[in-house]
């Protein structure tokens, strides 16, 4: 049996709050008021469970716009902090002269730390030269081994990668210019021999005449006949 209808509005608006469950409440009102036959108690009681469902729903908290999002973990933070130094770094490097990098350089010592050594990469890095270049790759491999880096590994696998990109077309140009030493070379020799060929054939040229050879002394005897 249903129950009355004084009963059930106060059982709804006291457990129904919310759009939904009050759309919910109307419904069952309406269908009370008016006559309609009644529904099933199974039917019954599937619309009230769907109607606390929806009305634990509505009550449940909400975040707010205020509410601050969740917080990330400390090694994260700790880690992007310092990546973004980094960054800075490399661009306030990036357009230094190079009087200004050796300087740097020198500041940095031996760079003992990772962060340094990070540093010191990017610096030597920018020298343009082969030696220094290695001298770079040589210490982004100690911060690759360094198990307390681990902050510093994602940039300097970055970097790593890009100094052997670099390496790799310093050495290329390297042997080109080594091979552009030697055309030079040859080409300076072979003007040497063609320049003292010449000297050859313009002493030749301006040298005098030889004398004709003299006649028999007309003085010598002949023998009588």
């Amino acid at each position: 049996m249903l129950p009355s209808t004084d009963f059930l509005p106060s059982r709804l608006a006291a457990r129904l709050r919310g759009p939904l469950p009050a759309l919910l409440a109307a419904a069952v009102l309406a269908a009370c008021g008016s006559g309609a036959p009644a529904p099933e108690r199974g039917a019954d009681t599937a619309a009230l469970q769907a109607a606390r469902a929806a009305a634990s729903a509505a009550q449940a908290p909400r975040p707010s716009a205020s509410q601050p999002a969740a917080q990330l973990p400390e090694a994260v933070v700790f880690a992007s902090g310092m990546t973004l130094r980094m960054l800075a770094y490399a661009e306030r490097v990036r357009i230094m002269p190079p009087a200004e990098l050796t300087q740097e350089a020198a500041r940095l010592g031996d760079a003992a730390s990772p962060e340094t050594q990070v540093q010191l990469s990017l610096v030597l890095s920018q020298l343009r030269q082969l030696p220094e270049l290695i001298r770079a790759q040589e210490l982004l491999a100690r911060v690759l081994g360094n198990t307390e880096a681990q902050p510093l590994h994602p940039l300097a696998r970055l970097l790593a990668s890009r100094y052997a990109e670099q390496r790799r077309l310093e050495e290329q140009l390297d042997k080109q210019n080594q091979q552009l030493r030697d055309v030079q070379r040859r080409l300076d020799q072979t003007n040497e021999r063609l320049e003292a060929l010449k000297a050859i054939e313009r002493s030749l040229t301006s040298r005098p005449p030889a004398a004709p050879a003299s006649a028999p002394a007309a003085s010598r005897a002949r023998p009588a006949p």
